[in-house]
């Protein structure tokens, strides 16, 4: 463009190696950044142009070209520019977040200006109404013949609809079809004290995982009257000395979580199962825990020492028969607002990641291959609930606590 221009031409200096161009008079500079966020400290930007957030890895360059590049400008400005992604963990769905309660009046931040161009999750996607509504451009920039063809590709290839929903129409989507409705699951994240929940008879389930990945503990506790939900308190372990590392691979806030308290971490770089034990026999010192199904791959010798504690331990298969009933239990569950589990974090992003798998009878199951990310905690919550429901009604402890022997004799009853 300055080539182009002689106006410009006569003021700008330019530098395409270093993909810079200087504005002679101020000796002030408008240049292109590499991503490594390390070699941008102390930069002291009049003002910013980011684009593609969504892009993004990690919110590293972010914030150092946010919170602190600028600061001794009197007036820095910072332009973020992106369509929508598909990582709901991600700097750039917070970012969408924030942008949506300002609008919305929840959140007040006068130094913020958010525009968002998108169509919402229950509108019709084929709408070509909808579609000029979130293109200000459509017929300028992007023609309606290349709208259309995009979306005829969309209606015949199931794959490019989630990609025609991102692109073009800004939604939030993921990369593949998951099992659970977020917009049902965020539909139970009723708030419970965990202390009412003392002495309370609950189950639990139990997924080990490897000692390198996610370990997954989760008591359900079965409604004590027809008004009353299954409540779900989750536990979470990952090795202490991978946690870095895993941020930044897996891109996933698991460094937030701990801080929050949503999950634990235990010494070295790999899972101590003698720590998630104890975990669990001071948690059976709270709460009233019947029984704890579990996966029995690699779960013998905790099991054992669960056992030698004086808990019940049930083995679990992962298979059609076992896993079924209880997974599509915790789908109507979910849809009837029956189950609490108070939002957590952890959770919430396993259960958007749970892929299942459908044999010939229509029977269902979790299924970890399928799934690009973790599900152990709702795995262990399906085992867990699969316990609850079995065990529902069956009175704590026995019958003759409350009832005296009757004999039978000559007499009859007495």
């Amino acid at each position: 463009m300055v080539d182009q221009f002689p106006q410009l031409n006569k003021l700008m200096k330019l530098n395409l190696g270093q993909k810079r161009l200087t504005f002679t008079p101020l000796d002030s500079f408008y240049q292109v950044l590499s991503a490594d966020a390390y070699t941008k400290h102390g930069l002291n930007a009049h003002g910013v142009i980011f684009d593609e957030l969504h892009a993004q890895p990690n919110r590293q360059l972010f914030d150092v070209m946010t919170k602190g590049s600028g600061d001794a400008r009197e007036q820095p400005l910072h332009f973020i520019i992106t369509i929508a992604g598909t990582d709901r963990n991600s700097i750039c769905w917070e970012m969408h977040q924030k942008a949506e309660d300002v609008l919305r009046g929840n959140r007040i931040d006068s130094t913020f200006y958010p525009v968002i161009y998108s169509a919402d999750d229950d509108e019709d996607w084929t709408s070509e109404e909808v579609w000029r509504r979130v293109n200000p451009s459509l017929g300028i920039t992007v023609t309606m013949e290349t709208m259309r063809q995009s979306f005829e590709d969309a209606k015949q290839n199931p794959v490019n609809e989630n990609i025609f929903r991102q692109l073009r129409l800004n939604q939030w989507v993921k990369q593949s079809v998951r099992w659970m409705n977020m917009e049902k699951w965020d539909g139970c994240a009723f708030k419970f004290d965990p202390k009412s929940l003392e002495k309370r008879i609950c189950y639990g389930g139990l997924d080990l995982s490897s000692t390198t990945d996610i370990t997954a503990f989760v008591l359900v506790f079965p409604p004590e009257d027809e008004d009353d939900k299954y409540i779900v308190l989750p536990y979470f372990w990952i090795p202490e000395e991978s946690l870095e590392t895993r941020v930044k691979r897996d891109h996933v806030p698991y460094d937030l979580w701990k801080a929050q308290g949503f999950l634990n971490t235990t010494e070295g770089d790999v899972i101590h199962y003698s720590f998630v034990e104890k975990f669990i026999e001071e948690l059976g010192k709270k709460y009233n825990i019947k029984e704890i199904a579990y996966d029995r791959w690699g779960a013998w010798e905790l099991t054992q020492n669960l056992e030698g504690l004086g808990f019940t331990v049930v083995p679990f298969g992962q298979g059609f028969k076992d896993m079924s009933p209880a997974t599509k239990e915790l789908m109507r569950l979910t849809l009837e607002r029956k189950i609490a589990h108070a939002g957590n974090p952890p959770l919430r992003w396993m259960a958007d990641n749970l892929c299942v798998s459908t044999d010939a009878a229509g029977n269902i199951k979790p299924n970890k291959q399928k799934a690009t990310e973790r599900i152990d905690g709702v795995v262990a919550l399906i085992m867990a609930l699969d316990r609850a429901i079995r065990n529902e009604g069956a009175l704590p402890g026995s019958v003759y606590d409350t009832h005296s022997l009757l004999m039978y004799g000559e007499d009859g009853w007495n």
